[in-house]
C-alpha cells in the first residue's frame, strides 16, 4: 500500500487565498503566476506611439493653460481671500479653493450646496464650511490677525457668494 508523506490537502486557491479573486472573472493567483513566469516582452510599437502622443497632448495642454489663466484673471468681480500660516481659502468666479498644509481641495460653484461661516466666541478662529449636495461638508479654520477681520471677511465672502453662487442657482 502506498502512503504519502505530508499533507494530502491541496493548496488554497481562490478567495481563501487571494481576496481579489472573483470566480469566473479572475484566475487563481497560482495560475496567473505561472503565465507571468515567461520572458518579458518588448513593448510594441503601437504602445510607444500612444505614450508619445499622450505626452505631446499634455505639453499642448500645459502651453494652453497660461493663456486660459490670463483669460480667467481678466474677469472682474469680487474675490474673497483669507489665509494664515497653515490655511488658505480663495473664493472667486471659478469656485472655492481651500488648502491646509499640503492638502488642497477645489469646488466649482455647481458642486456647492451651501457655504457656512462661524466665528469662535473667544479667540481669533474663523471657520468656513463648504457643504456639498451629497451631504458632505468640508470645514477650514483660519486664524485672523485680529477679531476685527471677521466682519471684513464676512462682507467679502457675502459679496462673492451673491455674485457667483446665486447666478449658478438661477441659471440651473
Amino acid at each position: 500500500m502506498e502512503q504519502r508523506i505530508g499533507s494530502s490537502s491541496q493548496p488554497l486557491e481562490g478567495a481563501g487565498f487571494d481576496p481579489a479573486f472573483i470566480p469566473g472573472l479572475t484566475s487563481p493567483a497560482s495560475a496567473a503566476k505561472a503565465e507571468e513566469d515567461g520572458p518579458e516582452k518588448e513593448p510594441e510599437v503601437a504602445d510607444v506611439e500612444e505614450t508619445e502622443a499622450a505626452a505631446a497632448e499634455s505639453e499642448k495642454a500645459e502651453e494652453a493653460s497660461p493663456a486660459e489663466q490670463e483669460e480667467e484673471t481678466e474677469t472682474d468681480g469680487p474675490v474673497f481671500e483669507a489665509s494664515d500660516r497653515r490655511a488658505k481659502m480663495v473664493a472667486d468666479h471659478r469656485g472655492v479653493h481651500m488648502s491646509l498644509d499640503d492638502q488642497e481641495c477645489e469646488f466649482r460653484w455647481d458642486e456647492i450646496g451651501a457655504v457656512e461661516t462661524e466665528t469662535a466666541r473667544f479667540g481669533k478662529r474663523y471657520t468656513v464650511t463648504v457643504h456639498t449636495p451629497d451631504r458632505r461638508w468640508y470645514p477650514i479654520e483660519i486664524e485672523a490677525p485680529a477679531r476685527s477681520h471677521f466682519k471684513e471677511w464676512d462682507e467679502q465672502l457675502d459679496a462673492v457668494l451673491d455674485a457667483y453662487f446665486e447666478e449658478e442657482e438661477d441659471a440651473g
